[in-house]
């Protein structure tokens, strides 16, 4: 790569990046340049090669060959701890924290304040609420990382990475759990480290707020550099054709027509988080739920299937009362609930995938003995069915990407042939491509009779999906939408309490 002549100085520099595990190259070649002062997007579907580029560069993973730099000096990191003692600094997907310990601990964890022989206590609380006070993240700092929301765990991240005093940052799906408040004020700091010189390499499947944040973007496909170029002027439908390598048109599929039929009926349900909800599903339709954090969709989903007591109120299902204690229960309804936390409820990512699927439907295969030869045909057709690549059954479940995770959860669910099925964040961090297959799994389902729920925080993916919309705010229902008035701003007006939009 060539530097623009007027653009500031390359921070990190990768040339000519390989990396192969055993015979399998995975990594061809790649340049990749972080600039003091920019925001540069790395984009490409799952398995495109992101993940394995971005390990190099934070010292988790030593290249195969090709070169690193740091100012412009060839250099090489020994470990993650070496990135970060010379500034670079990667938030993972994943969080990377102690559940048990408190948020200030978390923060400065191996790098504890001192005066003299004790701990500094009262500075390194002091500047925990700094820094998550720029990120306008209500948590305590003496909180508990294990009671705190997804989203505050992120933030935690964020102010983790911040309190290292990075030069290059890598931020990988930082927004995925944020709302759209939070994605706001994580953008105003990004801002703000740009301003003070800071690399920041934003990773993302959100290509709107790729075009809204990112200077420059980088697209790999294959393990193969496809461009790098300004973002300025590259639509996300054009970021989408360029990850993929073919038009993303149709990317949300024909809406099947649903039955009268009403297949499952709630009134004036009242649980934990929940105020006296209602809202039918008919039979072949999907139905999105959307509101903010907090409004109570999970809540109220979580109450149907029996995570949750219901205080009061009814669930009918194909016209006969139901008082689901467990989910075992619900399951045997034939009503099924994919959870948005796949990495921490949905599957057990140390165990293969032949278990995981067989998981939730393992009376179907054990007799009560285990009919390995079954349970084998069965996942061979799920898998098949969803189009889950893997290498190997035996793999584990960690090992897959976001995109085949979602697609081995729902393999999942459905070998329990549900008639109802909830689907909470159905395409939470993963890319584009695997977003429009699943989206296409959501209408198969519809059009075979079964009942769809989509809880989405992303407006397009329920409006582009949904026959009908149940908005909630606060823990109850504040509007029913469909044909013309599901839109956006519509949406969000009966998201925010406020009622309908009124006309201009």
């Amino acid at each position: 790569m060539t530097m623009p002549q007027g653009q500031t100085s390359v921070l990190l520099g990768g040339y000519g990046l390989r990396k192969s595990y055993g015979p399998v190259e995975v990594l061809h070649g790649i340049d990749f340049e972080i600039r003091a002062g920019e925001v540069h997007a790395l984009l490409g579907e799952n398995g495109a090669g992101k993940s394995t580029l971005v390990k190099i560069l934070s010292g988790l993973v030593a290249p195969s060959a090709g070169r690193i730099t740091l100012d412009g000096d060839q250099t090489s990191f020994a470990s993650v701890a070496d990135a970060e003692d010379a500034g670079v600094v990667l938030i993972h997907q994943e969080f990377n924290l102690a559940e048990l310990r408190s948020v200030e601990e978390n923060i400065f964890l191996g790098r504890e304040w001192r005066k003299g022989l004790l701990l500094d206590k009262a500075a390194m609380r002091a500047e925990a609420r700094r820094l998550l006070d720029q990120l306008k993240c209500p948590a305590a700092a003496t909180a508990q990382v294990a009671g705190l929301p997804v989203a505050d765990k992120q933030m935690v991240e964020i102010a983790k990475a911040m309190s290292r005093k990075a030069r290059v940052l890598f931020l990988d799906e930082p927004t995925a759990v944020l709302t759209k408040a939070e994605t706001a004020s994580l953008f105003l700091l990004v801002k703000q480290l740009k301003a003070e010189g800071v690399g920041i390499v934003f990773i993302s499947h959100k290509l709107d707020e790729v075009a809204e944040i990112a200077d420059r973007i980088t697209v790999l496909r294959d393990g193969t550099h496809v461009t790098s170029t300004p973002a300025a002027g590259v639509t996300p439908e054009e970021m989408a054709r360029l990850m993929v390598g073919r038009e993303l048109s149709d990317f949300y599929p024909e809406k099947p027509d649903p039955s009268a039929d009403i297949l499952l009926d709630v009134e004036n349900l009242s649980a934990p988080g929940v105020q006296r909800a209602s809202f039918d599903l008919r039979r072949g339709e999907v139905l999105g739920f959307a509101g903010l954090q907090g409004a109570g969709r999970t809540a109220l989903m979580e109450a149907i299937i029996g995570l949750h007591p219901v205080e009061e109120g009814s669930v009918r299902l194909n016209g006969a009362a139901q008082a689901f204690d467990s989910v075992a229960q619900s399951k045997a309804a034939r009503v099924a609930y994919l959870t948005k936390d796949r990495k921490g409820k949905g599957l057990l990512l140390g165990n293969d995938l032949v278990w995981n699927f067989s998981l939730f439907a393992l009376d179907k295969f054990a007799t009560p003995f285990l009919n390995r030869k079954a349970e084998r045909a069965a996942f061979d057709a799920g898998t098949q069915a969803v189009d889950l690549r893997a290498a190997s059954p035996k793999l584990n479940a960690g090992s897959l990407s976001g995109g085949n995770q979602q697609k081995l959860l729902l393999a999942k669910i459905l070998e329990a042939d549900p008639q109802v099925i909830i689907i909470d964040e159905p395409t939470r961090g993963i890319d584009v491509g695997a977003k429009a297959q699943i989206y296409g799994f959501i209408a198969d389902l519809a059009a075979e009779g079964r009942g769809v729920i989509v809880l989405s925080s992303e407006l397009p993916e329920i409006i582009g999906l949904s026959h009908r919309v149940f908005v909630m705010h606060d823990g109850a229902v504040t509007g029913c939408l469909s044909d013309a008035d599901i839109n956006e701003e519509t949406i969000m007006h009966y998201a925010s309490g406020l009622g309908p939009a009124r006309a201009a």
